[in-house]
């Protein structure tokens, strides 16, 4: 999928969930398109835990339990489908025994890319499948696409590509990506730099700050600097340059709402549970965030350089489950209201134990 790591990439599959659902079925196309665009195989994948715990309950009757007949038919339809679709696209379908997210983040580890559905089958399973495509989102080890919209942007009919351009350190990727997109579909690359304007623009006079053209100059500068570079590798792709004052995800839904596909940058933060979807991956992956497709990076290359993996993998860390008491702070001891210090963290410890054995 991607030129600039052909050899890392070049037989690692396009890996699309399924479920049955309309969307998973679009998402199940998109990929397929995705995968001969650059020649890449298809790996088609249905989560059952069922898988897991068949064999464990006895079964008193020689029919397949209705979930194992519910995984394959759904498998085999959509591996049907994918061979129709594109006859020369290798293409592979696996059931596996785990539930949907962590199924899908697996599978990620060997993949170019990792696409999945806006919705599911029925309002409750909608709801769910919004809720595991921001789960693999926010885990996954590769670019992740979230495939939405109607048929004319799953098909590629838009003949437009958006980028949104952050920092220029954090946003070079995503542009060539966006670049190498727009080649292999001979459609036209929008780049859109989002600006904000200083919480007082006007001075005591009420004189319009200079400052503020600054801002928007200095964002212009940024989306050219990111660009320069990534264009000249492909000159034969049409070039927009969008410029807006306002919060990015607010910016990036006028673009995105013709495009064939919306590609975003490092869009993730910190915090305790580990790496989350920012402001501008969630609103593009709301119902009001537009009809694209949406990419986005993969959250194994940020987390590195966030260096937020713990050196068993790259998992977010463990947050220990609330008991009920207040976590000890420190094991130094502190002065008091009567100027004596607390007593140490073991020491508070010992005496909580010793009051829930009495």
């Amino acid at each position: 999928m991607k030129t600039g790591e052909a050899e890392d990439t070049m037989e690692h599959p396009v890996v699309v969930g399924v479920d049955g659902s309309d969307g998973s079925l679009a998402a199940l196309d998109w990929a397929v398109a995705e995968a001969a665009r650059f020649r890449l195989p298809v790996r088609v994948v249905y989560a059952s835990l069922w898988e897991r715990y068949e064999g464990a309950v006895p079964s008193f009757t020689d029919q397949p339990p209705a979930e194992a007949e519910v995984a394959r038919r759904i498998l085999a339809s959509s591996e049907q489908r994918a061979r129709q679709l594109s006859p020369d696209t290798p293409v592979s379908a696996v059931t596996v025994p785990d539930d949907a997210a962590e199924a899908l983040v697996e599978e990620s580890r060997g993949a170019t890319a990792l696409v999945t559905g806006s919705s599911g089958r029925g309002a409750v399973a909608t709801l769910l499948l919004g809720s595991v495509s921001l789960a693999v989102a926010g885990r996954a080890h590769c670019p992740v696409v979230v495939v939405r919209g109607e048929q004319r942007t799953i098909r590629g009919m838009c003949g437009r590509v958006v980028v949104g351009v952050g920092e220029a350190d954090e946003a070079a990727t995503a542009v060539r990506f966006a670049l190498r997109e727009a080649a292999a579909r001979g459609c036209e690359l929008e780049a859109v730099r989002a600006w904000r304007r200083p919480q007082q623009p006007v001075d005591d006079l009420g004189v319009l700050d200079p400052a503020v053209r600054e801002y928007e100059e200095r964002a212009t500068a940024v989306l050219d600097e990111v660009l320069e570079e990534a264009v000249a590798e492909h000159p034969e792709v049409p070039v927009r340059r969008t410029v807006s004052e306002g919060p990015a995800h607010r910016v990036l839904l006028g673009p995105a709402a013709g495009a064939d596909l919306l590609v975003l940058g490092a869009t993730r933060r910190q915090d305790r549970l580990g790496l989350q979807l920012g402001r501008v991956s969630h609103s593009a992956l709301s119902r009001r965030g537009g009809a694209a497709p949406v990419r986005l990076p993969a959250a194994r290359a940020e987390a590195a350089r966030a260096g937020s993996l713990s050196r068993r993998g790259d998992r977010p860390p463990r947050v220990p489950a609330w008991t009920g008491r207040p976590a000890v702070r420190s094991s130094s001891a502190r002065a008091g209201p009567d100027g004596r210090g607390r007593p140490r963290s073991a020491e508070r410890l010992r005496v909580r134990r010793g009051r829930d054995e009495g």
